[in-house]
């Protein structure tokens, strides 16, 4: 296993059992708090003290899994003063065991944006967010095969939950196997449902990690340190402790770590503006460019209209690099992009040093609740229209035209042959429909089964990902393709994106993204699916309309700034 134990110096291989503290041993425990509380700039550090969950015996249970819910107070600040309590009576009455997590959970009476709390807290801090779609006025299938009886707690799902700090962290250049999905499986429980590990895959697991993915290796999941869970109505706010004597991470050292980070929690929080995010774009490069795209389609096209060949279609990326005036703010950019996407999940990871993956998906992986798992086909695209009337006619050219009829038909019989693989029965429902978005509309369907055993949860990301909407069909041939034409590194872009739970796990699929670089600007990325009958040209306006939500915000803001 090629690990990955901190920022510094995670590109090299570790042995088993690596001490992560290691690189601080010159410093005393006086010194290293005066140096993590004064010197800001060096808390990302702090990560590296902690513990990488994949070095772990996957087979060895943890010694505990608790939540422990304390008395509902009125604010945030009230709340982060309660939990400092806690932690402190956790460190003199510790509990008896070499290994196990703890949830500590403090509810707060009013509702407050997940999303404006992680806004206010250190930027240098690794920091995660992800925030569910709402499927309001759409049925949910799930609910009839979701297991009723199942083991799980009750409480409530958070509409978004944004973490700062890492618990415990995932995280390998190798790619994401069943061990290591048992290494985090060993974390959680369904009697405490809220413990959970966010976080993403790369799209191809197999190909060379490029310089501005390094530090997100071939997978990266975590379990915030500190967590603000929003819901419909009220708050919540947590901190969890993590450790492993066999990894050298005590309980001692893990709250230490615990309460670094809470020190720099920050109760000031202020709603962000939806309106402005004050940058404006230089330039925009795209890679592959507009002249050897349509060359790389046609290619494409030839080898899906070969006789004899396999491939019926295949889905061509592009990176656009945007440089800015100034640095992005990326929960600031993801706000802003909150405003059109309730349709949509948002997220975003970063881990300790990293660029910061954020994305305003509208499509779903899976979303397993106890023996209960849904996905859905999401594929071919159109903008939406400027009038009713107009909007309709877009939507009847959609349903009609027989090149989409087949794109969307490639990825719905392919998930509904994989999800029968691992289910029991499956149903399709609609057969065919439109999903309309803000900017956009979609062919759509919902795909649901009932899984034999809930350990099958590998087996559901492993068969459906990565779908024929971000590779195309047959999978193999569409990803030995894309390796061939595309020339740049896709990451996390099109990779499954979400968490994984003690009852519940869901994951979207990391499209509508961007990797926001401080200094750099951003990449954003796009893909469209190639087929029979289709057009460069139009492929090529397909991915500026993809494109357009996170452009569109940022250019927009260019010429407000250009007319004040």
């Amino acid at each position: 296993m090629a690990s990955l134990q901190c920022s510094s110096h995670f590109l090299g291989t570790n042995p088993k059992k690596h001490n992560p503290s290691s690189i601080f041993r010159s410093y005393s425990r006086t010194s290293f708090t005066k140096l993590s509380y004064h010197v800001s700039h060096q808390r990302f550090l702090l990560c590296s003290l902690s513990m990488n969950g994949c070095e772990a015996d996957h087979k060895a249970s943890l010694g505990t899994v608790q939540t422990r819910t304390l008395s509902t107070v009125m604010s945030p600040a009230d709340a982060t003063e309660r939990l400092i309590t806690a932690v402190s009576d956790i460190k003199f009455q510790p509990p008896p065991f070499s290994s196990g997590i703890v949830r500590l959970q403090v509810p707060i009476e009013e509702q407050i944006g997940a999303i404006d709390w992680l806004h206010a807290q250190n930027e240098l801090l690794p920091r995660s967010f992800f925030s569910r779609r709402s499927d309001t006025g759409r049925q949910d299938l799930l609910q009839d095969f979701a297991t009723e009886n199942g083991n799980g707690s009750s409480d409530r799902n958070p509409l978004s939950v944004a973490g700062i700090g890492s618990a415990v962290f995932f995280r390998d250049l190798d790619p994401f196997s069943h061990d290591d999905w048992r290494s985090i499986r060993r974390f959680l429980s369904s009697k405490s449902p809220l413990i959970r590990a966010y976080g993403g895959l790369r799209f191809d697991p197999h190909g060379k990690i490029a310089v501005e993915w390094e530090h997100f290796g071939s997978f990266y999941f975590t379990v915030p340190q500190v967590e603000f869970d929003e819901f419909g109505g009220s708050s919540m706010l947590a901190a969890t402790v993590a450790w492993d004597d066999e990894l050298s991470w005590t309980l001692e050292k893990a709250i230490e770590a615990l309460q670094e980070t809470m020190l720099q929690v920050s109760s000031g929080i202020v709603k962000l503006r939806r309106e402005s995010l004050g940058v404006s774009v230089l330039s925009k490069n795209h890679v592959p460019s507009q002249v050897a795209y349509y060359p790389a389609v046609n290619n494409a096209l030839e080898i899906i209209k070969a006789k004899n060949s396999p491939l019926s279609k295949v889905v061509l990326a592009r990176s656009s690099r945007i440089i800015t005036g100034t640095d992005i703010d990326p929960i600031a950019w993801l706000a802003r992009l909150q405003c059109e996407g309730q349709d949509a999940y948002q997220f975003c990871l970063q881990p300790p040093g990293a660029p910061a993956f954020i994305g305003n998906t509208p499509e779903r992986l899976f979303h397993r609740k106890h023996l209960g798992v849904c996905s859905e086909a999401l594929a071919a695209t159109r903008p939406r229209g400027d009038s009713r009337a107009h909007d309709m006619e877009i939507e009847r050219d959609l349903l009609t035209s027989p090149k989409d009829d087949l794109e969307f038909s490639i990825v719905r019989e392919n998930i509904r042959e994989k999800l029968k693989s691992i289910c029991d029965r499956v149903v399709v429902k609609p057969h065919k429909s439109v999903r309309k978005l803000a900017r956009i509309q979609h062919l759509y369907s919902q795909l649901a089964g009932q899984l034999r055993r809930e350990d099958d949860e590998f087996d559901i990301l492993t068969a459906l990902h990565p779908t024929p909407a971000v590779c195309g069909c047959p999978v193999e041939e569409a990803r030995l393709l894309i390796k061939q034409i595309e020339s740049f590194d896709r990451g996390m872009y099109a990779g499954p994106v979400g968490f994984f739970g003690g009852g519940e796990s869901e994951f979207s699929v990391g499209i509508r993204s961007a990797l926001v670089e401080k200094g750099l600007g951003a990449l954003i990325y796009a893909g469209t699916g190639i087929v029979s009958g289709s057009n460069p040209s139009l492929e090529w306006k397909e991915l500026e309309l993809k494109i357009s939500q996170f452009t569109k915000s940022l250019e927009h803001e260019s010429a407000l700034q250009t007319i004040n």
